[in-house]
């Protein structure tokens, strides 16, 4: 028998489809059988999992190529992106010619703090210029609201639009609910998308544990093949193991999440270098070429 090597995998936030490749490794026995025991924990906050690998209580992390480089340490290191959909803001089909006329408008987000809603206004604003027309920041306002952005719409008719949307779960929700709706992504605003997620470690966990986190990236490729080519069989793993009932909403969820799962997961720098420009342009977080290559160096 094998011997077998514990890997704990804090993810950026709640249990979703998302993470159906891990959720698959377990369910199936793949890691198990290939000498891995995985612990899969949910954070309390989006950023606990940089902290823990800090302080190697934990031994990979899953977050956003953003928070990435505004968590740039000299030891973390990037395994590889898995999943990558359209991301941005999805406004409401009425609202849209307030928005071209420069008329006053309100943005529901998670998170109104002023790095994120500079993004937001970032991809309205080349959307604008695209299109031909230009807005003023003082016109558009961030409304701090939960994560349940289509409820939100719904509920509050002085809402135009939400930001800080993954169309694999917004998009597919408002289309569920028969929404008109305009979803502002990478396709129709001139940025670099973000809306992905890198498998992370640092340079210490993967040095005393090299074997089995390239084992892990293995067996978590063959599995998001599994979830591709078996979407019926994804689905079951996903209710089974989130404990959760299925429903019309979620089967659409997971459908449309399985075409945007990445392989082979693998480290690439190249992939985000639009982005790390743009971050630095609008004065977000600038790295050197020395630290943004550090990253992916393994």
């Amino acid at each position: 028998m094998q011997p077998t090597t514990t890997l704990t995998l804090t993810l950026e936030w709640f249990l979703n489809p998302d993470h159906l490749p891990f959720i698959a490794g377990v369910t199936t026995g793949a890691y198990e059988q290939a000498g891995l025991d995985i612990t899969i924990i949910e954070p309390d906050d989006h950023y606990d999992g940089f902290a823990e690998l800090q302080n190697q209580t934990i031994d990979l992390h899953v977050n956003e190529p953003i928070h990435l480089f505004e968590h740039y340490a000299p030891n973390l290191r990037a395994l590889g992106c898995f999943f990558e959909t359209d991301g941005g803001i999805l406004m409401q089909r009425a609202s849209m010619d307030k928005l071209k006329n420069n008329q006053p408008i309100r943005i529901c987000t998670p998170a109104a703090e002023e790095k994120t809603n500079r993004i937001g206004f970032e991809i309205l604003a080349r959307y604008a210029k695209k299109n031909g027309f230009s807005i003023n920041r003082e016109h558009v306002t961030f409304v701090q609201k939960g994560f349940y952005h289509i409820k939100n719409l719904q509920q509050d008719p002085s809402l135009d639009g939400a930001w800080l949307c993954f169309y694999n779960f917004e998009g597919v929700e408002a289309t569920h609910e028969g929404m008109d709706f305009e979803f502002i992504d990478q396709h129709l605003s001139p940025y670099p998308n973000f809306s992905a997620l890198e498998i992370l470690t640092t340079d210490d966990i993967y040095s005393a544990k090299k074997d089995a986190i390239d084992t892990f990236i293995q067996v978590t490729n063959q599995m998001t093949e599994l979830c591709k080519n078996e979407p019926d069989k994804a689905q079951r793993m996903y209710y089974d193991y989130s404990k959760t009932e299925a429903d019309a909403l979620m089967d659409a969820i997971i459908d449309n999440t399985l075409g945007r799962l990445i392989t082979p997961i693998k480290p690439d720098a190249d992939k985000w270098q639009e982005l790390r420009e743009m971050l630095a342009e609008i004065d977000i977080v600038t790295l050197t070429d020395e630290q943004y290559q550090s990253l992916w160096a393994l």
